[in-house]
């Protein structure tokens, strides 16, 4: 069983950019597809990005495409969300999830693991 644990989140202004990781342990990392949610006040959580076991494939929302990147180095068991020209609609309270699978998915029920989330704050 993995435990994922997120970090990098905060206040940033409008336009500013964010680096979120998601750090596993206790489960083979590379074994697993990864996604990125967040859940705004009073909204429920949604699909932001997703990457591949291998990091070879990787999907995003259309509200962040172009805007941020997904990430991960199997090697040091950890995943990144690069978020750049972040936006006020951006603030949310960001999670990580795991899927022990080969390609990723978008929907949050078929992810297993989740990691406790990780709050931003963009300030316009």
């Amino acid at each position: 069983q993995v435990q994922l644990v997120e970090s990098g989140g905060g206040l940033v202004q409008d336009g500013g950019s964010l680096r979120l990781s998601c750090t596993a342990s206790g489960g083979i990392f590379s074994r697993y597809a990864m996604g990125w949610f967040r859940q705004a006040p009073g909204k429920e959580r949604e699909f932001v990005a997703a990457i591949s076991r291998s990091g070879s494939n990787t999907d995003y929302t259309d509200s962040v495409k172009g805007r941020f990147t997904i990430s991960r180095d199997n090697a040091k068991n950890t995943m990144w969300l690069q978020m750049d020209s972040l936006k006020p609609e951006d603030t949310a309270d960001y999670y990580c999830a795991a899927k022990s699978t080969s390609y990723y998915y978008i929907l949050r029920y078929e992810y297993d693991y989740w990691g406790q989330g990780t709050q931003v704050t963009v300030s316009s």
